[in-house]
């Protein structure tokens, strides 16, 4: 976003940042985000990660009469607590796949007896993307129980291809932006355990306009309208048969669909954030490139679980010289070395192309220029795209 703002002509200040983000504005090494504003007195102030939102950021700088683009804290638990989502939804009447909520193992294990095999456990708050096992057997449900309780989720599993919805609000009208797919498995095919995201792409043949129509109609409006949510509502979609069902809500832009959405956007994104914090979206409109862009995670040693921080990274100049890539920065740090690890999914290798195949040559191509100690990514990114769009064009 600070990369995408910046190209618009914006003057940036990140805080905390990161060493990309000191690439194209200022960095605040500080979490004090009120003490940050009335230094730098900033016009707008967005928001990345959920937990400042779960805990009440923007309900703090309205409070002091600050413009801010972001969901209060009440519309943010959608992110902060699975069970709060899910009845949400199931009062709204919003479709959802079927689930119970449980507050001990011994709730939850009684629980599995009506659901069939595969199916989903969810903890109840926060985390980073980790907090779900597809379990595929009863043995394999009980040990997630036991690792992710007390408070969860049971719920059916749903079968589809995944969209990642995502809309701009500002408390009535909506602006959606492009729809992405992400990869959650750490490996390739889909398998593995489920991590924050190991890669997306945007493709504006994603979603059908009925398909987006539909979503609107059925999903996003009815979660505005009940909640005058402000800032980016994400819908996790699984498309079924029978239609879209939200496997989750997040309360801010996605990662990492993020990179490859601001890659492909063309104009206008500053305004629109700034209309929806004031209150005002109507008539605006975001402006795309018509090149499908595609993002790689390369990610640290062990991630998803404990991760080896500290490895020097080389190579990330080389790969921007390419056409039509950026990589964007997640888990870095300036160390003895140079630029070197500080998390699990530490770059986020983007590139375009004329058509999605391109896209997904030019990303690899840049992806070996780069290397750190115990790197790893997925090789199948945006592959479900391209097999679905080359049978379609066989019939």
């Amino acid at each position: 976003m600070a990369w995408r703002l910046s190209r618009e002509g914006h003057q940036i200040f990140g805080a905390p940042g990161n060493p990309g983000i000191a690439q194209v504005g200022s960095v605040m090494a500080s979490t004090e985000y009120l003490e940050v504003a009335k230094a730098v007195e900033p016009d707008l102030t967005v928001v990345g990660p959920e937990v400042p939102l779960v805990a009440g950021i923007v309900n703090q700088f309205r409070a002091e009469g600050r413009t801010i683009f972001g969901p209060t804290q009440e519309n943010a638990q959608l992110e902060g607590s699975k069970i709060y989502a899910k009845e949400f939804m199931q009062r709204v009447g919003i479709p959802t796949a079927r689930f119970v909520r449980t507050d001990t193992p011994a709730s939850a294990i009684q629980a599995l007896g009506q659901f069939d095999y595969p199916l989903a456990v969810k903890a109840d708050g926060l985390a980073a993307g980790k907090g779900v096992i597809i379990a595929h057997s009863r043995a394999e449900a009980e040990a997630a129980i036991h690792s992710l309780g007390p408070l969860l989720v049971i719920e059916e599993f749903l079968r589809g291809e995944e969209v990642s919805f995502i809309v701009v609000c500002d408390g009535r009208s909506v602006v959606p932006l492009e729809a992405t797919q992400d990869h959650k498995t750490v490996y390739d095919g889909d398998t593995g355990p489920n991590t924050g995201g190991m890669g997306a792409y945007c493709d504006g043949r994603i979603l059908s306009t009925a398909d987006t129509q539909r979503i609107l109609d059925t999903i996003i409006e009815p979660a505005v309208r009940a909640t005058r949510f402000t800032g980016f509502l994400y819908a996790g979609l699984m498309m079924t048969a029978d239609g879209p069902r939200v496997i989750e809500f997040n309360v801010r832009l996605g990662d990492p669909e993020t990179q490859p959405l601001m890659h492909r956007l063309e104009a206008g994104f500053g305004d629109t954030l700034f209309r929806a914090a004031t209150g005002d979206l109507r008539g605006t409109s975001l402006k795309w490139k018509s090149e499908p862009s595609v993002c790689v995670v390369l990610a640290a040693h062990g991630y998803p679980g404990r991760v080896r921080t500290g490895d020097a990274i080389s190579g990330i100049d080389d790969a921007m010289h390419l056409d039509n890539v950026q990589v964007f920065h997640a888990g870095t740090k300036q160390g003895t070395q140079g630029l070197e690890t500080s998390g699990g999914r530490v770059l986020g290798v983007t590139a375009s192309g004329s058509d999605l195949e391109t896209a997904v040559r030019n990303t690899y191509a840049a992806v070996e220029k780069i290397h750190f100690d115990g790197m790893h990514y997925r090789r199948d990114i945006a592959q479900k795209g391209l097999k679905r769009w080359s049978q379609a064009a066989r019939q």
